[in-house]
């Protein structure tokens, strides 16, 4: 049996929150961040990794001190597996579950977006219905998880960093670089959202 208290813990953290509390949040872990010296990034654990793995015997790019990085892969391993077992285990009653605005539901259901699926209002599956082994071997399936990871990698690589690190790390460095970057995220989600994502729903 679950204390009372404890139940009244969880639903104050898992309630959706505003981003005048993000916001903040993410200040301040970007000021001691720079503080000591450090940026975040989630795409550069990949790299990470394959130093670690031994890359750096096959290119030039692999051979830097993966070690000195170990601090921003344990963040990203945590996000991941924290984030799992919050949301299965610890925060949400439902945690297959994303709440979003109803607006939002409304206009991916006249894509057809949540074809055969029984929504609750402002509620919709956490991961897409179209990820999925199935969706794999159809066309719409290769083409966004497929292309879309390939873009997403290429992108990053490109870039010299992937969202969190030109939008979160480079903005608060003030680097040009990163708000060019940004600038392109933005250009690039909007084209997505109104061009292209209506066109394969």
């Amino acid at each position: 049996m679950v204390p009372e208290f404890l139940i009244q813990i969880r639903d104050f953290i898992s309630q959706p929150w505003p981003w005048w509390v993000a916001g903040p949040m993410i200040a301040a872990t970007m000021f001691f961040l720079l503080w000591f010296g450090r940026e975040f990034g989630i795409s550069a654990n990949f790299r990470v990794m394959c130093a670690a793995d031994g890359a750096d015997n096959f290119a030039d790019f692999f051979k830097f001190d993966w070690a000195s990085q170990g601090w921003n892969l344990m963040v990203a391993l945590g996000a991941m597996f924290g984030g799992y077992l919050a949301a299965h285990y610890f925060l949400s009653p439902d945690g297959d579950v994303a709440h979003v605005s109803a607006a939002t539901v409304h206009t991916l259901q006249q894509m057809d977006y949540f074809a055969g699926l029984d929504l609750k209002e402002g509620q919709v599956p956490l991961v897409p219905p179209f990820y999925s082994w199935e969706a794999l071997f159809t066309w719409r399936g290769l083409l966004i998880i497929a292309g879309g990871g390939l873009l997403v990698g290429f992108g990053a690589r490109y870039a010299g960093g992937c969202t969190s690190g030109h939008a979160i790390s480079g903005m608060s460095a003030l680097q040009l670089g990163s708000l060019i970057a940004v600038i392109g995220f933005f250009l690039g989600g909007l084209t997505m959202t109104y061009l292209i994502f209506p066109l394969i729903f």
